[in-house]
């Protein structure tokens, strides 16, 4: 369990269409909204501060990297379809300290082929993939040593 006097920072960054959660593609994403997770999330774990970032934007994903990524415990990342694409979130993630851990809902290699690859999880220090929203809570108790 966390034994620690000061709240521990922990980032998680939604990147494209990941603001949809609850309302598209149910059948892949299911019908929870993000907001409402976080809020379960943050209810389970007061002792961790939980900052949240959502945002179709590649160039303010990478801002969002660089302001916490020297001061957070760590970051749970979900680049959406910039995973697959962007060299520039992954040098993002390189060039913070904070230990970083992709986190897909859906399982990205049963579905097309160019969702296979992961250009940003190459640079993290785990990808957690197919397990809904519970790859959250699982990253989350990884980068904040707490029991499942």
């Amino acid at each position: 369990m966390l034994n620690s006097i000061t709240m521990k920072k922990v980032v998680i960054i939604n990147g494209p269409n990941l603001n949809l959660l609850g309302i598209r593609e149910k059948s892949i994403y299911g019908s929870h909204s993000f907001e409402n997770f976080l809020s379960e999330l943050s209810g389970k774990y007061p002792e961790i501060e939980l900052v949240y970032k959502q945002s179709n934007i590649e160039g303010e994903i990478i801002n969002y990297l660089h302001e916490h990524g020297f001061s957070a415990v760590g970051i749970i990342i979900n680049p959406g379809g910039y995973s697959h694409t962007s060299v520039s979130i992954a040098d993002a993630i390189k060039a913070i300290q904070s230990p970083v851990i992709e986190v897909h809902i859906s399982n990205i290699h049963a579905r097309e082929e160019y969702r296979h690859r992961s250009l940003t999880g190459s640079a993290c220090l785990g990808i957690i993939s197919g397990l809904g929203l519970k790859g959250y809570e699982l990253a989350l108790n990884h980068l904040t040593n707490n029991e499942i």
